[in-house]
């Protein structure tokens, strides 16, 4: 019995010295320790997991605007850097009443029509007094959204590091500078 217990203390310490350090010291900012519905699912998405020790894109997105065709774009942007750790994150807001009040609208237009595989909320407010409190900071620490897809570029320590509007394109080369000094 006792050369079992040894052994698994021996297991604990090889798995927590293999552990590499970034993961061990990674934390996520007090702001972004939230869970938030998934869109069109019963899951949840822990935002602290995801984000802790990781670049971040979050995004407030919208099915029927103008800019709506940006999905595409951050969804190639995700792809070019998830492998580097970036996170994306998309929040659909209806604040602009641009957002269908049907959820399986507003995954049909994000997973269907434009192939996103980056992480979704649920409808979320992104402005005002009743801003879910990952935007009131966010818009605390530049500028609240001012229309859809504003983009929020936050560091692997959780500080906000720049805000873009709406009409910073994903495929933008400061948006993709930004993004690379972040990694």
């Amino acid at each position: 019995m006792k050369a079992i217990t040894t052994l698994f203390s021996l297991f604990a310490v090889l798995l927590v010295f293999s552990t590499p350090l970034a993961a061990q010291d990674a934390a996520c900012a007090d702001w972004l320790d939230y869970e938030v519905d998934k869109l069109h699912s019963g899951d949840t998405i822990d935002l602290c997991d995801e984000t802790a020790g990781k670049p971040v894109l979050l995004v407030n997105t919208a099915s029927y605007c103008g800019f709506t065709y940006q999905f595409t774009g951050l969804e190639t942007l995700y792809q070019q850097y998830k492998d580097q750790g970036l996170v994306v994150v998309g929040f659909p807001s209806d604040d602009f009443n641009q957002e269908d009040d049907d959820a399986s609208k507003t995954a049909e237009v994000c997973y269907v029509n434009h192939g996103v595989t980056f992480l979704m909320s649920d409808v979320v407010k992104v402005k005002g007094n009743s801003a879910h409190p990952v935007f009131a900071h966010l818009g605390a620490e530049t500028e609240q959204p001012g229309w859809n897809f504003n983009k929020y570029l936050v560091s692997k320590d959780g500080e906000v590091l720049q805000h873009f509007g709406s009409n910073v394109e994903p495929d933008a080369a400061e948006l993709l500078a930004a993004i690379e000094s972040s990694l």
